[in-house]
């Protein structure tokens, strides 16, 4: 069996991945609060952990590992979303999951094994609450059901944090309620207008926090192997998991393993509205742009590292994947290559299975390639409709009839002619005395080849 090494955030090193069951593999990965279009961050998690799915599932069976990501529907900015739009906030929701895993879909991530929204756990949240609150770990206060931080002593330990050192630079006003600045909130009231369901605190929703720790004790146990999410969320997001989860199931850890990819970047800035550099993953394919290549991208940089998206490594990838399936057309999977797998099975150095299927298509091994590239979620035939165009040969067969033409009238005007309709449609134009070759590059569009002939 292939030996994964995942680096663990909360030991800050590279371990041995071995499952607490062995047979069940089970992992939690933060899903999105459904209220808009996911924007090309959201992706990157998305993809990452997809990738991990696919190497686990391939390690293990993939009937033995568990994959859970959620959605969050109650939250105060849907909330805002409907009073804006008039529209009610069931209707947001499940609009917005609808988009969600279209775009999803669309870069070749995997459906999870489960997708609970938290809506659907509300009592589960509750019940978690009060246990939390008959051991001493939470308190009620003013219609709220608040945590008390300083009742869990390792609170901090996953971002590196220390209590009064996170209180001394505060600079929020503390609310009245709460017992101690850093408290935080499990459950708070709503108002007639707002969505709200009955508990002992009277009518209210639940806190942000809460919800991921009862969803995945719910599905997948008190402990479980992989928790994964955006590094945004290690604080206070993942902070608070650990410390409500741990307190209120009597356990010393909720995962063993917690993982975290680094944020986006677009042409090495910092992806804002303001900079008018913020853009959807559905904008980006509603521009022509195929999921394939907006995965191939995310797939060449290592998931902790800065991952920048520019119009230069978009063009790129559309250019390599197209060779690549020119390059696989018609071949049967072969074996895996062992490097990739191992690649991926070393921290998920998807960099480095890419580096690999790239030496790959160079020697022409296309069984293997067409294989391995598939463990990384490329060259999928579902996927690869973006990359047909009309038959080359065509193409390639007038032109060189012209060309031949040519060397003997020393007349070159219908050759320079074709040749120019075939760089303008997006062709690398390439002849010798065998032949002609076109090859698409990036921005090839085969529309702009009708009337060429």
């Amino acid at each position: 069996m292939t030996d994964i090494k995942l680096y663990n955030t909360k030991t800050r090193r590279k371990e041995a991945f071995e499952p607490i069951r062995a047979q069940d593999v089970r992992m939690y990965v933060c899903g999105p609060t459904v209220y808009d279009r996911a924007h090309i961050g959201n992706a990157r998690p998305v993809i990452v952990f997809d990738t991990l799915y696919r190497l686990l599932c391939h390690v293990y069976g993939a009937e033995q590992v568990t994959y859970v990501r959620n959605f969050t529907d109650v939250d105060d900015k849907i909330n805002a979303r409907a009073a804006e739009s008039g529209r009610s906030i069931g209707e947001i929701t499940d609009e917005t999951i609808a988009w969600y895993l279209e775009d999803m879909a669309a870069v070749g991530a995997l459906e999870p094994s489960a997708m609970p929204r938290a809506t659907g756990y509300i009592g589960e949240m509750i019940a978690m609450i009060e246990t939390l609150i008959e051991k001493g770990h939470a308190y009620a206060a003013e219609g709220h059901a608040l945590f008390r931080v300083r009742s869990y002593a390792h609170y901090g330990a996953l971002s590196g944090r220390d209590v009064d050192d996170m209180i001394a630079g505060a600079r929020v006003e503390v609310a009245p309620y709460k017992e101690d600045p850093m408290d935080f909130v499990l459950w708070k009231p709503s108002s007639a207008e707002q969505p709200g369901w009955d508990s002992p605190w009277g009518r209210g929703r639940p806190g942000w926090h809460i919800e991921c720790s009862a969803m995945a004790k719910a599905l997948l146990g008190d402990v479980f192997d992989i928790h994964g999410g955006g590094l945004d969320l290690q604080f206070p997001h993942h902070e608070d998991e650990i410390a409500q989860s741990c307190c209120a199931n009597g356990t010393s850890e909720m995962a063993r393993v917690w993982m975290h990819n680094e944020m986006l970047q677009v042409e090495g800035k910092k992806m804002s509205k303001s900079l008018g550099n913020f853009f959807t993953v559905r904008d980006l394919l509603a521009q022509g742009v195929p999921g394939e290549v907006i995965r191939f991208v995310f797939l060449s940089t290592h998931y902790r590292k800065p991952m920048d998206w520019t119009e230069k490594k978009r063009d790129e990838a559309e250019a390599t994947l197209r060779k690549w399936r020119a390059l696989t057309a018609g071949v049967v999977a072969g074996d895996l290559s062992p490097a990739v797998v191992s690649a991926l099975a070393d921290d998920l150095n998807t960099a480095g299975a890419m580096a690999e299927l790239h030496r790959l298509a160079s020697v022409g091994d296309a069984a293997a390639l067409k294989a391995s590239a598939g463990l990384l979620g490329l060259l999928d035939a579902e996927m690869g409709a973006w990359a047909l165009g009309p038959d080359m040969s065509v193409f390639e067969g007038v032109l060189f009839e012209a060309r031949q033409l040519a060397m003997q009238t020393k007349d070159f005007s219908e050759v320079d002619r074709l040749k120019a309709a075939y760089v303008a449609a997006g062709l690398e134009v390439r002849m010798s005395k065998q032949g002609v070759e076109l090859v698409p590059s990036a921005g090839f569009d085969a529309n702009k080849l009708e009337g060429v002939l």
